[in-house]
């Protein structure tokens, strides 16, 4: 492999984050009229997709994962998983924990309260990606922050593979969290379902959850009729390194990203040039023993880049532009960058702190803006899984001193009706 080569002051920089992984638009008929079938014939539909895309044979006896289908995966997976999962589900639920919300209120010396009211969402659907590969990690990070909001309804589903069952490392993760509504469907098909429903599933009011190109454009068609926690490109990792930084270090965290699919991206960024090419010689050498050798290779011949900077403070200009999904701040001294850093979905501090423990272990979520997206979207939390309600009480002593004001404003905007509800009140008051 030979990286692309980019000074950070270069014009290419803009070319190279400004290309399109893929036209969407090529996908978008396919995904509507997916739509349009799952609206039209509900459960049949999705049997018929998951024979044609996932090559499982679905019916209304099967649909929904059974209790004896939960105890078997246990008897596929080892103590060691269900170890670390455990311990997984404890650190995850600290952390969303501390984010919680409380409703609040206030009140003046009129007597009149303002506040907000938090609620949890009462139904949510979770995607789960599956089908070949296994993505326990992802039941988790979709259903411990929406349990921990009081959502009472959580429905998850995911692809079943060929012989019509789901991956047991998903299904004990799910078992463990207690979900039993669990469904075998995956695709734009099983957005739709959860976002309009079928006789069998009841709509959600959000969806939640990575997946394909067609899973993104699905959850954006449905955006209105039901919430959802963002829509998610390929995945993607910055790693910001200085002079004192390991190669080896970075080369295997750019691959860890590298090996998700071939629209992944890994960039690397220093002010140190010999720093790149030891990276770059580092990636041709580790990766020779690497299973996923094949994509990782193309993901990065394609997407993969080494930034050459004039100083750390043009890192951390670039960081921010890039507003990266994942940023590795591999320095001597990550804390004193961090107030620089402005956009990234989630930021790894220093060399022993590398991707995968936010994926999997630490706590925060791993469902993270892309794409650049950084820059306005959050990481899936609680938050994503409440919704605020204002509380306006006004004593008789707080309207009539305010009435006059509210009048006016609302003449101004040509709303006679409105200043004529304060002042019947105003009136009857007086």
């Amino acid at each position: 492999m030979k990286l692309r080569r980019i000074k950070a002051s270069s014009p290419e920089l803009m070319t190279f984050l400004q290309a399109n992984y893929d036209d969407m638009k090529q996908y978008e008929e396919s995904v509507q009229n997916i739509g349009r079938e799952v609206k039209r014939r509900g459960n049949q539909a999705i049997f018929d997709f998951n024979l044609k895309f996932d090559g499982a044979d679905i019916n209304a006896d099967n649909f929904m994962v059974s209790e004896e289908e939960f105890e078997s995966a246990y008897d596929a997976v080892d103590d060691e998983y269900i170890f670390a999962l455990r311990a997984a589900i404890n650190n995850i639920a600290a952390f969303h924990s501390r984010q919680l919300r409380n409703s609040w209120m206030e009140t003046d010396d009129r007597g009149c309260i303002l506040g907000q009211v938090f609620r949890p969402l009462e139904r949510v659907g979770i995607y789960v990606p599956g089908g070949t590969a296994a993505y326990p990690s992802s039941v988790l990070m979709n259903a411990i922050p929406a349990q921990v909001a009081g959502v009472e309804e959580i429905a998850m589903v995911s692809p079943p593979g060929k012989d019509g069952r789901m991956n047991p490392y998903t299904l004990v993760a799910a078992n463990e969290l207690g979900l039993q509504e669990v469904y075998k469907m995956g695709g734009a098909q099983a957005v739709f379902a959860l976002a309009w429903g079928t006789e069998t599933i009841k709509k959600v009011d959000l969806i939640s959850g990575p997946g394909n190109i067609y899973v993104t454009l699905a959850k954006k068609m449905v955006y209105g009729d039901v919430n959802i926690d963002m829509l998610a490109g390929p995945s993607e990792i910055l790693i910001l390194a200085d002079e004192k930084a390991d190669p080896v270090y970075a080369a295997a965290d750019m691959m860890s990203q590298a090996e998700h699919d071939l629209l992944a991206r890994s960039i690397l960024i220093s002010c140190d040039a010999s720093l790149l090419d030891r990276v770059e010689e580092e990636l041709n050498r580790q990766v020779q023993s690497l299973e996923r050798r094949e994509i990782i290779e193309r993901s990065l011949n394609s997407y993969g880049a080494l930034i050459l900077s004039d100083s750390l403070e043009e890192s951390c200009q670039v960081a921010n532009l890039i507003a990266a999904e994942h940023l590795e701040l591999m320095v001597e001294n990550p804390f004193d960058l961090l107030s620089q850093i402005k956009n990234a979905g989630a930021i790894f501090m220093g060399r022993y702190t590398p991707e995968p423990v936010g994926d999997y272990f630490a706590g925060p979520n791993h469902i993270l803006p892309t794409g650049g997206t950084a820059r306005f979207y959050s990481p899936v939390s609680v938050d994503t899984f409440i919704k605020a309600s204002s509380l306006i009480y006004y004593s008789q002593r707080g309207i009539k001193q305010d009435a006059d004001e509210i009048i006016k404003l609302a003449t101004v905007e040509g709303l006679s009706a409105h200043a004529n509800s304060l002042r019947v009140r105003k009136e009857s008051d007086e």
